[in-house]
């Protein structure tokens, strides 16, 4: 096997493991994952850091959040395609969910790690960014901005349960998610409710109102 195929393979093997024991994982259970001997994985890599530190960047490589969040397409009304979205991202964060610190605390140490952690967030919010594009005229801010917003509301839906606990913060599902992002936090039990929060928070954006044209027509 050639020396870039055998390296993928060692960490192919030792993502599971990192998701399952963090980095207390051991060489030994590497090596068997694997189906080498141990001395395999320090003639590939200088040590268990370097390993570790390459399946990092593996699992937090944008590429398959990013071809998901394409393939989504701009064809479906902003909800559906925020929704079908949300699930998708979620599912991967979830899984890397035992990383992130390990992948905080390496990026705070080796600053081309860290690098490569904010590019794979920006290549992800780009994406986000250009499935809300179509929609900018309905959004108080830029898709972009958006586009944060909702990564923030997926980490936390994501982390909540085992940070908080269950008790703390309710449980949302996608269209949770979405609904947050898209409708806020007031329930609006009136057209004209509506109406006075849009034109609240016209102002507060700096922005004109923008009352409905019923509203409008009835003035």
């Amino acid at each position: 096997m050639a020396p870039e195929d055998r390296r993928a393979a060692l960490v192919e093997a030792t993502l599971p493991l990192l998701r399952e024991h963090g980095t207390a994982v051991s060489t030994r259970q590497i090596a068997e994952a694997a189906g080498v001997a141990e001395g395999t994985i320090f003639g590939a890599f200088p040590d268990k850091a370097s390993l570790v530190r390459a399946a990092l960047v593996r699992a937090f490589d944008p590429a398959p959040a990013v071809e998901e969040i394409e393939a989504v397409g701009t064809e479906l009304e902003l909800r559906a395609r925020l929704v079908q979205v949300v699930g998708k991202v979620r599912q991967g964060m979830a899984i890397n969910e035992r990383l992130h610190i390990a992948a905080r605390d390496l990026a705070m140490e080796d600053e081309e790690f860290g690098r490569h952690l904010v590019g794979s967030r920006n290549r992800i919010i780009d994406a986000l960014a250009d499935l809300m594009e179509p929609d900018r005229d309905r959004l108080h801010r830029s898709p972009r901005t958006a586009a944060h917003l909702l990564l923030m509301l997926i980490a936390v839906a994501v982390q909540a349960k085992s940070s908080y606990g269950a008790d703390e913060i309710d449980d949302m599902d996608d269209a949770g998610i979405v609904s947050l992002l898209l409708d806020g936090l007031l329930v609006r039990p009136s057209q004209d409710r509506h109406d006075d929060d849009l034109v609240l928070l016209g102002r507060l954006l700096d922005q004109p109102e923008t009352p409905t044209p019923d509203k409008e027509s009835s003035s």
